[in-house]
Order: structure tokens, then C-alpha cells, then sequence
């Protein structure tokens, strides 16, 4: 038996949350479950995690459109010795190694989102050939490498500086990109490491030199993403009606006072764009809020929404009577919504979506995580989004 171990622990220094933070319009975490799970040679992926945050959100994959996807993953838990700053990546395989059955394993790490099935398949077929024990991926740089001697100058490491190899020609040097390694539970237990006795390497694309360590990285990991279209499955049905929460969507979910005690809200300008967008394709729009306020009404009027349903308690019963008199099926609703009492819209709709800062239950539930923040152009992103796949009529 074949199985991936994926380990995602909360407690990242350098991005908070890193593992479930959006990225293609997904939580990091998701690309590196998706690729395992369509592995024809893997049979069972574990996600071991520490937090019940994570937990949510990685759970969240098996339901809604897709989830079919994801039948192999389930997430389990770990130590917090395993999961603490000074633990090694070791120290957690070895962990699960004690408590899961299984032949085989290959450890994936969760910074690496181009990592692809068809990358886990060439990493299988290389370990099942003759006397190989292990296998890791690496990327090929031809970069020309200098290094200081005893007495301070520097000499070349890799290359003749009288015979410069022009960089077709130049056969370069292989450097571990930390998307994967495999080796047996054997093997395992008996080095105490990820790989050890003859080991192969696995060449990706040398894009995949980059993991996410810190937030530069993510920048250029994310624009990678975009130049290779690995985002969000397209899945969006036809949009025939498109209605948002208030505060959090709309606005950034703060509460401002004047000198006077007047109640203040900021809005997005970006939004209402959003907006005069989906009117001229006909789509039903509007705005589902608990509040009650002259605040929301104004700001509805200003946009010309068709809907303004204040003072609801039950959101998606709201959204179905909605339905019922326009003639509109659900799974042609999109629903933005940030907190626990959107959960049950966002899930029941054919596009739930929520901004990148909602709570982790609606994160876990949403079709799409958008990477703007409540009150940050939300909806502006997402009525892109529904235009450019030309969902809509």
C-alpha cells in the first residue's frame, strides 16, 4: 500500500496560517492534496495537522462540486512535540509510521502548489525500478557557482571561467525543490530518514525551484500559478442571481463612531463596478444582512440593487423564498458570505464564495476563496471572475 503524508501544522512564523491561506483561489494546502489524490500509484492521502482550523478547511474539500477529487484524502492529527519549531519533517513520518499501516510513502510538503499528479506517477515509476530504495524531486538551474578559498578570493566550482559554456550547453547541477520524497516504511524506521541506500531523482520543471517560505515567494509562486492557469476548477454554473453579505463583503466588518455617535461603514468603490458589471448582463442582484440599518438601504440604492433583504435570520431560507418568486434555481445563485451564519448559504448555492479573511468554517465550505479582503474589491474579484468564463447571459 501507497500512501502520501502531508504534513501542515498552524503554527507558521513567517505567514500566519500559511497552509490554508489562499492562492489561486484555494488554500495552499489544496493544490498538494489534489495532486496526490490523482496519483494513480497513491492509495490513501494523510494530512496530519495540529490545528482544528486546518482540520475544518481540509475537510471541507470532500463536499460540494469536486469533491469527488479528494475520496483518498483524511486528515488526522499529530503531536504537538511533532508539530513545534525544532521537530524535523523526520520526526512527524516517523510518528505516523508507528501508528498507520502502509509499504510505501512519500512525504509531500504543502509549500509546493505546482507540484502535479504526473510529477507523483514519474516518482513512483522511477522507485519500482531495480534496486532503487528511494527517490526525491529535484529541478535543474544552470547557474555558474563561485566560492571564497583560504585567502579570501574566489575561484569558480562548477565551471571553467576560460571555457564559459554557453547555457544550452551548459549540463548545470540538481538541487532539491522539497516537493517530494519517497521511500518504504522499511527503510523509514531502519534510517530514521526521508530517504537513504540508492536513490534516484525525479527532475519537475524548473518553476518549481521556488517553495513558499516567505511572503516574496509567494508572490512569484502565485504569479507562476496564473502564466500556467493552475487555479480554481472552473465549476462556476450559470449566475442568474448574485447577492452578497453586508458587513465583511461589502465592507472590511468595522464599526465606525463620529464625534456625533453617527455609525460609519467603508465600502469599496471597486464593488460597485463589480456591480454595473453583472446589471448589464441581466443578473439579479442584491444584499442579505442581519442588520437593519439606513446605512446598508442608502448604500443598496446607490448601487441599484434589486434585492435588500435587512434584518434576515434565516439566510438561506431568504435566498430560496427569493428563488421561488423570480423563478430562479439555487444552483444558478451566487452567495458571498464571511461568518458562521452564512455557512448554510454558501454551501447550499451553486457558487458559494467568501472573502480571504472569513472564518474558517465558511472557508472550508466555499467553492471560491477570493484573495481580497472583506471590504477590499470582494465582489469586484469575484464578478471578474464569473465574467471572464463567460458563465452568465
Amino acid at each position: 500500500m501507497n500512501v502520501a503524508f502531508i504534513p501542515v501544522r498552524g503554527g507558521s512564523k513567517s505567514i500566519p496560517l500559511k497552509n490554508i491561506k489562499p492562492i489561486g483561489g484555494k488554500p495552499l494546502v489544496y493544490w498538494t492534496i489534489k495532486a496526490a489524490c490523482g496519483c494513480k500509484y497513491i492509495d490513501k492521502v494523510y494530512v496530519a495537522t495540529d490545528s482544528d482550523i486546518i482540520k475544518k478547511t481540509v475537510e471541507g474539500f470532500r463536499s460540494g462540486i469536486g469533491a469527488g477529487v479528494f475520496a483518498k484524502a483524511e486528515v488526522i492529527g499529530r503531536s504537538s512535540e511533532s508539530a513545534s519549531d525544532i521537530a524535523s519533517t523526520e520526526f512527524a513520518m516517523l510518528e505516523f509510521a508507528e501508528k498507520h499501516e502502509f509499504s510505501n510513502i512519500v512525504l509531500i510538503q504543502a509549500t509546493s502548489p505546482l507540484l502535479q499528479a504526473s510529477d507523483l506517477d514519474r516518482g513512483f515509476e522511477a522507485f519500482q525500478t531495480e534496486e532503487t530504495d528511494s527517490v526525491l524531486s529535484v529541478v535543474r538551474q544552470k547557474r555558474f557557482h563561485w566560492e571564497n578559498n583560504e585567502l579570501g578570493f574566489a575561484h569558480p566550482t562548477n565551471y571553467d571561467v576560460f571555457q564559459r559554456p554557453r547555457r544550452q550547453e551548459f549540463a548545470g547541477y540538481l538541487v532539491e525543490n522539497g516537493a517530494f520524497y519517497i521511500c518504504s516504511k522499511k527503510d523509514l524506521i531502519k534510517s530514521r530518514n526521508r530517504v537513504s541506500g540508492n536513490i534516484k531523482v525525479v527532475e519537475m520543471s524548473e518553476d518549481t525551484f521556488f517553495e513558499i517560505d516567505e511572503l516574496s515567494d509567494w508572490m512569484i509562486i502565485e504569479a507562476l500559478m496564473k502564466k500556467k492557469g493552475i487555479t480554481v476548477p472552473r465549476e462556476i454554473p450559470e449566475i442568474k442571481m448574485f447577492l452578497t453579505d453586508c458587513d465583511g463583503c461589502l465592507t472590511d466588518g468595522g464599526m465606525y463612531y463620529s464625534e456625533s455617535g453617527d455609525e460609519l461603514k467603508k465600502f469599496n468603490t471597486r464593488d460597485g463596478m463589480g456591480f454595473a458589471f453583472l446589471r448589464k448582463k441581466g443578473i439579479v442582484t442584491g444584499i442579505i444582512t442581519s442588520e437593519e440599518v439606513d446605512l446598508n438601504r442608502r448604500r443598496a440604492k446607490k448601487l441599484q440593487l434589486d434585492i435588500l433583504e435587512a434584518g434576515c435570520k434565516n439566510k438561506i431560507e431568504t435566498i430560496k423564498a427569493i428563488c421561488g418568486e423570480r423563478g430562479i434555481d439555487i444552483e444558478n445563485v451566487c452567495y458571498i458570505g464571511d461568518d458562521v451564519n452564512d455557512i448554510e448559504a454558501v454551501s447550499a448555492v451553486g457558487y458559494g464564495c467568501c472573502p480571504a479573511d472569513a472564518m474558517p468554517e465558511v472557508k472550508a465550505v466555499a467553492k471560491y476563496i477570493a484573495s481580497a479582503k472583506g471590504g477590499h474589491g470582494v465582489i469586484r474579484e469575484i464578478c471578474s471572475l464569473i465574467g471572464s468564463l463567460g458563465s452568465s447571459n
